[in-house]
């Protein structure tokens, strides 16, 4: 027999054990499956200290909870269960309000500042040699 919880403590949105979450990722970005602004799961965001007058849904709260210091869109998509791109969605109604700001992932430049340096890659081999 499967039971159903309304909320989960914390303010969870609705959840049942055996179908999973029953307000759809859909619902939760009101149709939207493209962002305002674009980001990658390694963006790093982080709360502005402003409070949004417009962006008030629990799910909003819930990420705004969670940008208190730097963190990925990753890892905010991974603590509040839902799919990327939704999470894209609200983060991007944030940044919209004015309550968070993104920077994009540094990007990795092929010269040859940033060549593998072997020495280096060998005395990690051997460390990890030595510890297992």
């Amino acid at each position: 027999m499967t039971v159903r919880r309304l909320r989960r403590q914390g303010g969870e949105p609705w959840y049942d054990d055996a179908a999973g979450r029953l307000v759809r990722p859909y619902t939760i970005s009101n149709g939207r499956t493209r962002p305002t602004a674009h980001f990658d799961l390694l963006t790093m965001v982080m709360a502005t200290g402003r409070r949004p007058v417009s962006c008030q849904g629990p799910e909003h709260v819930q990420v705004l909870g969670l940008c208190g210091g730097p963190v990925s869109v990753a890892e905010i998509a991974a603590h509040i269960r839902l799919p990327a791109v939704v999470t894209k969605v609200l983060l991007a109604d944030l940044v919209d309000c004015g309550a968070i700001t993104a920077r994009a992932p540094a990007a990795v430049s092929a010269g040859p500042a940033s060549r593998t340096d072997r020495a280096l890659l060998e005395a990690v081999l051997n460390g990890l040699r030595k510890r297992l």
